[in-house]
């Protein structure tokens, strides 16, 4: 790399950190104002965008998914005050990073299901008892809800769950173990599986 390379690097690198501190304080004074707050993250399945609302985090979504097309959706679905805001995401992204690094097993973030009704509103809160490591199938989910027959429904509520790996949804297979169905496509979710179960080999 020539000096001149080296010096647009540089440039570009402070102008993005400038615009970064100006978002953060634009977001600062804009207060209550912003009702959905995000941020994107690096992870061993790719970048993802964590947007919270004042109850929680409210969306996680793959790059797979397109960034703009999901903070749209969420300026229709909740609200149109919606601002890249980092540091609100501060404490979702901490414990990512502990998830993937091993050292976490369950999330205490608060999470806002407000994009979620009926029936998979129930199958996601069933969900988030299935501890780190372990593996259920759709059917085996469906049987502890109030429809123990819906497991199409309870394929449909993990393949479209607003916040995976929080909510774990990638702990759910098919029946004759293969991986089913998944919002960040099928790689992320062998990537997680495969994660959890190193991890809980290394604890046994």
């Amino acid at each position: 790399m020539n000096e001149t390379d080296s010096l647009t690097r540089a440039l570009a690198q402070d102008e993005e950190t400038t615009l970064n501190r100006l978002r953060e304080r634009l977001a600062d004074r804009a207060g209550d104002l912003v009702e959905i707050a995000h941020r994107t993250v690096d992870s061993p399945v790719g970048a993802l965008l964590l947007a919270s609302s004042p109850r929680g985090l409210v969306r996680v979504a793959f790059a797979s998914e397109n960034t703009d097309l999901v903070l749209d959706a969420l300026a229709q679905q909740i609200s149109p005050r919606v601002l890249a805001a980092p540091r609100r995401l501060d404490p979702v992204a901490r414990e990512l990073d502990e998830y993937f690094a091993g050292r976490r097993h369950t999330f205490e973030v608060t999470v806002d299901l407000q994009l979620v009704r009926g029936y998979q509103r129930e199958v996601l809160d069933h969900l988030r008892r299935t501890a780190y490591g372990q593996r259920v199938s759709y059917g085996e989910l469906a049987r502890t809800t109030s429809s123990p027959r819906a497991v199409r429904a309870v394929g449909t509520a993990c393949a479209t769950n607003p916040v995976p790996i929080v909510v774990p949804c990638h702990r759910v297979v098919r029946s004759d173990g293969t991986p089913g169905r998944y919002r960040g496509g099928a790689e992320a979710k062998l990537t997680l599986l495969d994660l959890e179960q190193r991890r809980s080999a290394d604890r046994s």
